[in-house]
């Protein structure tokens, strides 16, 4: 029996699905701060360090989290995760490409690719919408409590989460599978089945994977801050993404009406890959 091809839509998630960075929906209100005190702190331990800017903020996390007395566990950022906000359309846009794909003969899957935490994330209200989410988490000690950074993704990180949803893979500590030559039919969604949704220059890297391979990018940029569509419309002209888009998800939204016509154009490729043999 013929199997359907399987589209892949990849998210990044601060900017893109939500309007603001994970940590500014409770943490941050938690220890006593604001989100320019926050970033301003995380940008100077990056700075003064010469270091990762990912790694810093995972650091001032866990520092400004001892020093208020808040647990850090895999519960308490889940906490956080239920107060983010998303864009219009987020929650019902799932099931609006889902049920599209179903009735066009494609099989959806939903995957997240962020330098946010896993564990904030895990706790938003859309959680269950992912196949997998590849994003940064912590390691825990014997009390469940965060003690050091365990995965922190970057813009390049991100990239090799690409190579492993082309290939199935989804273990983040795995490096050996996603480095094994695999022949193109055997990998199991070929990067011209990805769309990859993302809302600035960090996600450029992915962007441009996605696109060399044949794939289709979308930049979206929040409609209303004037200086985030200039952003977009930027990447577009220097041929970083094939699409721009308001972050609106409703079913008459720009951005549906482009992944449909995507899904469409896949399956369409798949039917003559298959009438060709």
């Amino acid at each position: 029996m013929r199997k359907k091809p399987i589209v892949a839509l990849i998210y990044d998630f601060d900017g893109t699905l939500s309007p603001g960075n994970m940590q500014e929906f409770g943490f941050i209100q938690a220890i006593g701060s604001n989100p320019a005190e926050f970033w301003t702190m995380s940008d100077g331990i990056a700075k003064g360090q010469d270091a990762s800017n990912i790694l810093a903020y995972m650091k001032l996390m866990f520092d400004e989290a001892k020093k208020h007395g808040i647990k850090l566990r895999r519960s308490d950022f889940g906490k956080f995760g239920q107060h983010i906000e998303l864009f219009s359309g987020v929650r019902g846009w799932f099931r609006l490409v889902n049920e599209y794909g179903q009735a066009h003969g494609v099989k959806i899957e939903h995957y997240i690719n962020s330098s946010g935490l896993k564990e904030i994330i895990e706790g938003s209200p859309i959680a269950h919408e992912f196949k997998h989410i590849f994003a940064c988490t912590y390691i825990y000690d014997e009390k469940g409590e965060a003690e050091w950074p365990g995965i922190a993704v970057d813009y390049t990180a991100k990239t090799q989460f690409m190579f492993k949803i082309n290939k199935g893979i989804f273990s983040a500590r795995d490096s050996k599978m996603v480095n094994d030559s695999l022949p193109d039919e055997k990998k199991r969604i070929p990067f011209t089945r990805m769309i990859y949704f993302g809302d600035g220059e960090t996600d450029v890297p992915c962007m441009k994977i996605v696109n060399m391979f044949g794939g289709n990018s979308i930049a979206v940029y929040n409609p209303e801050i004037a200086n985030k569509k200039a952003v977009a419309e930027k990447l577009h002209r220097q041929g970083r993404v094939n699409f721009i888009a308001p972050a609106v998800y409703t079913k008459d939204s720009k951005a549906f009406k482009i992944v449909c016509s995507i899904i469409d154009k896949i399956k369409a490729d798949s039917d003559l890959e298959y009438l060709s043999k």
